[in-house]
């Protein structure tokens, strides 16, 4: 069926509300703001359904961080019921913003870096995708450490006892480190081939988790002789006052663990056929299959307790100990399988863009997916989850405040000061509407060091029963002052960066839903008036 658009300027404006460059207008100049990866995708190309947005969070949700989620909540004193109920909710809460930033991916076809030009500035932006960056480097090299070990431990109950007791080298056998740059390579393989490659392979690889995942909880039921044995395991907290004095800290980094993609999210969306593509595929993808995982990781390992008289929370030592060795390759694919399908789409796609963004002219998609792997490995993964304080409270807490208030200030700006209106060829020309001062937005760099110091100054580290330190942190906060807020770093974060970006412009409306008037900065164009061809 044909469609019609109405044109302001250089873009067009269709019936569906995603916007696009009048392609008669021509490319966008090369300025050292563009490129290839970075440009708007055409409506032509906008394909993605709500199945491929389904897709792509069961085979992201689907992977054994995530699966160890719940098992560090149980480690920390929770029960299956509490730890469920925690991911459960978080994951419903983080949605919010996903589907707010992830709006401007699939209206405008940009990537997250671009998007984030309206309100930092076209040179400002490389501060919050940078920080992006750097959390989906850690996150890479963790993903790409698990992938390895999953190679590593299975591949030694095929091989013998020779593969896993190899020659150290670094406090690891050397054969454990050859499965790591197995992982590593494969990775790269995959994503060198484009996002369509990343969409068929997410396409085939969600439902072969979730097949694994259920094979695996049948074989573990199986193995103690039945359901009853999976529900046994009781909580060390209650609900009463030492309960809450854990959840909330847990909560926001639940919720911590997928911030990063409420930032990034436009980088998929863009692609989306329509907003109702994202927003189904999304709502129903993130929030059901995060609870669903979390549960069978939390039956499964109860399960492994009844077996083995012991807990085993990490499903690739639980596979290890199959005789089966059909059991084992199948385990073994699974595990392989379901941590490319997050790990690439998750901390590769992001990074790729940001590292774009900040040399369009020598960094392409494939390059800066190339130096996010380098320094994947360059940050000493396998340190970062060896205790569930440090990944909980410290990583994901931390990670997560700062990223929020990131979040903050795209949703503020974006949201409630723009309209959602966005003039598409200015978010590439410099001196022109988003050029600010010299291309820095000062108040949203101050919305989000503000933001940021209100949501992980006070960070601490909880302390054992000797008083010693289970973290990086003083245990009275880097800020002492600011101890009660670390509790909700995200949630703090947020709320703190939007409100004083809110504050800082006021005054800078034209009129009901015009929008933020960028344009008025030292150095910007004069004479900006309200945004053309703003919907009604």
């Amino acid at each position: 069926m044909a469609h019609t658009a109405t044109g302001d300027g250089r873009q067009w404006h269709h019936p569906d509300g995603r916007v696009e460059l009048d392609p008669a207008a021509g490319e966008l100049p090369d300025n050292g703001f563009t490129s290839d990866d970075l440009r708007p995708v055409p409506v032509a190309r906008r394909t993605w359904s709500t199945y491929n947005f389904l897709a792509l969070w069961v085979g992201m949700a689907h992977n054994i961080p995530s699966w160890t989620l719940a098992s560090g909540l149980v480690a920390i004193g929770m029960d299956w019921k509490q730890a469920v109920l925690t991911i459960a909710l978080a994951n419903l809460i983080v949605l919010v913003p996903m589907l707010l930033t992830g709006h401007a991916g699939t209206k405008y076809g940009i990537p997250f870096p671009v998007f984030a030009r309206a309100s930092f500035g076209l040179r400002g932006a490389n501060l919050p995708a940078l920080l992006r960056a750097a959390v989906a480097c850690a996150w890479f090299g963790i993903q790409t450490w698990i992938g390895g070990e999953g190679i590593f431990l299975l591949a030694g109950k095929l091989l013998g006892e020779s593969w896993r007791t190899a020659g150290e080298l670094g406090g690891y056998p050397w054969t454990q480190w050859l499965s790591f740059l197995v992982f590593w390579v494969i990775e790269m393989l995959i994503i060198a081939r484009g996002m369509e490659a990343l969409r068929r392979f997410e396409n085939w690889a969600a439902p072969f988790v979730i097949v694994g995942a259920l094979a695996l909880l049948g074989w573990i039921t199986v193995k103690a002789g039945g359901f009853g044995p999976l529900l046994d395991q009781p909580s060390a907290l209650g609900w009463g006052r030492e309960f809450w004095r854990v959840f909330f800290p847990a909560l926001m980094g639940m919720i911590g663990f997928w911030s990063t993609l409420a930032l990034n999210i436009p980088d998929f969306t863009r692609f989306g056929g329509s907003q109702r593509a994202q927003i189904r595929g999304q709502a129903l993808g993130l929030p059901t299959t995060m609870t669903l995982f979390a549960l069978l990781s939390v039956l499964v390992t109860s399960g492994s307790q009844a077996v083995y008289g012991e807990p085993v929370w990490d499903p690739i030592q639980l596979a290890a100990k199959m005789e089966n060795p059909a059991g084992i390759l199948f385990a073994l694919l699974t595990v392989l399988v379901a941590t490319l399908s997050v790990n690439i789409a998750a901390n590769v796609v992001s990074p790729a863009y940001d590292l774009t963004n900040l040399l369009p002219r020598f960094v392409n998609f494939r390059t800066g997916a190339l130096i996010t792997g380098v320094v994947g490995i360059a940050i000493f993964p396998w340190r970062l989850i060896a205790d569930p304080h440090v990944y909980i409270y410290t990583w994901l807490g931390v990670v997560g405040g700062l990223l929020g208030t990131v979040a903050g200030v795209l949703i503020a700006d974006y949201w409630l000061l723009r309209g959602t209106r966005l003039r598409l060829a200015e978010l590439y020309r410099p001196g022109g509407a988003y050029w600010y001062a010299a291309g820095w937005n000062w108040r949203a760099v101050v919305a989000l060091l503000v933001g940021g110091l209100l949501a992980v100054g006070g960070s601490y580290s909880t302390v054992d029963a000797h008083g010693v330190a289970q973290g990086p942190f003083p245990a009275n906060g880097l800020v002492p002052l600011l101890k009660p807020l670390a509790d909700y770093g995200w949630a703090v974060g947020l709320a703190a960066a939007a409100s004083l970006y809110v504050l800082l412009n006021l005054g800078r409306r034209t009129g009901a839903g015009a929008g933020v008037e960028a344009g008025v900065e030292a150095g910007s164009e004069p004479g900006s008036g309200p945004e053309p061809g703003a919907e009604a």
